[in-house]
């Protein structure tokens, strides 16, 4: 397949990109940041928010599908997460139906349900038909990025599936992350499943790793080829307990779901 990878320069991209070109796809690179040393492939320079730039980089070669990674990780403020995740979003959208690209894969976030609160040991782990409840603006942006995929897939017929990524590092550093940890093997995985599951129309899945006692149910994506193989449990003797874990563990979106943000920043 030939993908347009948005964010392709960032921690996550940089890891996906290498991933799919290792499994044969033809990979576009597109982020604000120009490519970095030794890529080899196409690069567009261009903020996903421009409309314009981003159907110049949509028009300038077939694509198959768009893996959108491309916004800010940070909590931010309303405005900054309508913008960097909503507006992003909507503009590749656009593209994609004005130039034929059926699919788009997104990294949505944990976050969009981060005040559900943790599931009790022996309970079901919280799924995708739990109701949006984010823990902060950045979630409220994922909530309606997701929602625009929705509409897309309804209106225009669209393959888009929403990946609700947890923790995603080398190794887990927290007792949260032993529930949440999204390795980067099983990022590429996910990834390569909601690329090639047939036909998904508007799908949403958890990506996290196949942990030990995990508080999201994987069942969603392995229903479209999702298969992870590791687990933060392997890790379980390295990380020690923090006075903080309790709090942090008391709902899904840990320490984002204990400091109240304001949705407007008004120090300006």
């Amino acid at each position: 397949m030939r993908v347009l990878v948005t964010g392709a320069a960032g921690r996550i991209g940089a890891v996906v990109t290498a991933g799919l070109v290792d499994l044969g796809h033809d990979v576009v690179g597109l982020d604000q940041r120009p490519a970095p040393e030794g890529w080899l492939g196409p690069w567009h320079t261009a903020d996903c928010t421009d409309p314009d730039a981003v159907l110049d980089a949509v028009a300038e070669q077939p694509l198959d599908a768009v893996v959108h990674l491309a916004g800010d990780p940070s909590s931010t403020d309303l405005p900054t997460a309508l913008s960097s995740h909503v507006l992003s979003t909507a503009a590749l959208l656009d593209a994609m139906v004005a130039r034929g690209v059926p699919r788009m894969v997104y990294a949505s976030s944990n976050h969009a349900v981060g005040l559900t609160p943790r599931p009790a040991p022996g309970n079901p782990a919280v799924g995708t038909a739990t109701r949006p409840r984010p823990d902060t603006p950045y979630g409220v942006g994922k909530v309606a990025a997701e929602a625009l995929l929705s509409l897309y897939a309804d209106r225009h017929g669209l393959d888009t599936v929403a990946c609700r990524i947890g923790s995603f590092l080398e190794r887990p550093v927290t007792r949260r992350h032993l529930e949440t940890w999204l390795s980067p093997g099983d990022c590429v995985r996910l990834v390569e499943a909601a690329l090639t599951a047939p036909a998904p129309g508007f799908a949403v899945l958890y990506g996290i790793s196949a942990n030990t006692g995990a508080w999201w149910d994987l069942e969603p994506g392995r229903a479209l080829g999702y298969e992870p193989r590791d687990d933060a449990a392997r890790y379980a003797g390295e990380v020690a307990p923090r006075p903080e874990d309790d709090a942090e563990a008391a709902h899904v979106g840990g320490d984002w779901a204990v400091v109240d943000r304001p949705a407007l920043d008004r120090r300006h």
